[in-house]
């Protein structure tokens, strides 16, 4: 399908994983598409893989958290495409892996900046651009799983995860009356670098949880955003999908 034909997208931390399997994703439904990663290497790399399919793509090196970063990270899309009408804010980080209380302050305050601040910034700055198109435009924030029922050792990553739901709905609600529609996605299991620890877990308990019996794959979370940037979801805003298997998810 090519719903996105004429579209320009940015997806943040998509050099690898879940975020390069959305910006492949995008593209092959017709968008032109900004890729970033605070790693150039990483950048590089994945430039070399879409260009194998001569699709219409641009990488910046981009640290989410850093403000000059993103303003050129937004410059140079426009500068390249002219437009923006979709933006997946998919960046995070977790340096405390550890029950909640144990969370150090500068580990809560990177998760924090990374996971949260960053995509409320990109919402944020995004919007002169998408309002220049008059014809709206598409947010997704990527959260997890965990935003919903957050694991012993995952304690403020969780929590930074659930903020994003609240951002989600926060944001959607300011922004429908323009046509631009802000969803989220809350993935479980996918099978990543960013959850190896998990997938490696002795005794399978992590995989016993879910009903489908497997993990999931990041193309499969890429088909998702793109439904929800295409016109296929143009009456909805403001939800989280939660893809994770039958994973249980409930606040």
């Amino acid at each position: 399908m090519q719903r996105l034909t004429g579209k320009v997208a940015i997806v943040t931390a998509s050099s690898y994983g879940i975020g390069f399997a959305i910006a492949k994703r995008l593209a092959e439904e017709g968008a032109c598409v900004t890729i970033c990663s605070r790693d150039a290497a990483n950048v590089n790399r994945a430039l070399e893989r879409l260009r194998e399919s001569t699709f219409n793509v641009l990488g910046i090196q981009c640290h989410v958290a850093n403000a000059s970063q993103r303003k050129r990270l937004f410059d140079e899309t426009i500068q390249r495409f002219g437009r923006l009408d979709i933006l997946v804010s998919n960046a995070a980080t977790n340096p405390a892996v550890k029950p909640i209380l144990d969370c150090e302050e500068s580990a809560w305050d990177k998760i924090f900046e990374v996971n949260v601040k960053s995509s409320f910034f990109l919402v944020k700055e995004a919007l002169p651009y998408m309002r220049k198109q008059g014809a709206g435009g598409s947010v997704v924030i990527v959260s997890s799983i965990v935003g919903y029922d957050p694991p012993k050792n995952l304690g403020a990553y969780s929590v930074s995860k659930t903020a994003l739901l609240g951002l989600t709905k926060a944001a959607s609600k300011q922004l429908s009356k323009e046509g631009i529609r802000v969803n989220c996605i809350a993935p479980g299991i996918i099978e990543t670098r960013f959850s190896s620890s998990l997938i490696r877990e002795k005794g399978g308990k992590a995989l016993r949880a879910i009903a489908m019996g497997r993990f999931g794959k990041p193309d499969e979370l890429a088909g998702v955003v793109a439904f929800l940037v295409s016109d296929d979801a143009s009456y909805i805003t403001g939800e989280t999908i939660v893809a994770g298997g039958g994973l249980a998810s409930r606040l």
